[in-house]
């Protein structure tokens, strides 16, 4: 990978959902990784302009948010691009991953969050999907 930063979209209306996903994660989930730095949004419209400016290396969105949950968002995003970025979507349970799995998203996480989990599910989608962006 080409940049030194990847820039991550967290979403979520509840603060402290962002912030687990974060602290989970880590600036940098792995060592042949660049670092992370994150952007915090409460709402699609955040989500949908960091993707229109192409400025979305991976989305974590809540499958709980609101108005919009992240499976809806996800499913736009995937729908609605010609290049989607990765997305994994955080369920609170088990039981909807098969709903993240429908939205089309990349990976799946489920609360509470496992550090050692979270970090290695966004290093493999990073791996997976990052094409070198530009700019």
């Amino acid at each position: 990978m080409s940049t030194d930063t990847l820039d991550v979209v967290v979403m979520s209306h509840r603060p402290e959902v962002r912030e687990a996903v974060m602290a989970a994660v880590g600036r940098r989930p792995a060592r042949d990784l660049p670092r992370l730095r994150f952007r915090e949004a409460d709402g699609i419209a955040d989500v949908l302009g960091a993707a229109d400016a192409g400025e979305l290396d991976l989305a974590v969105l809540d499958g709980e948010a609101q108005p919009t949950g992240g499976m809806g968002v996800c499913r736009q995003l995937k729908n609605e691009s010609d290049d989607p970025a990765p997305v994994i979507v955080v369920v609170r349970r088990e039981d909807d991953r098969w709903l993240a799995t429908w939205s089309q998203a990349d990976a799946v996480l489920v609360q509470p969050l496992d550090p050692v989990t979270a970090a290695r599910t966004v290093a493999d989608v990073l791996r997976a999907g990052v094409p070198a962006r530009q700019g």
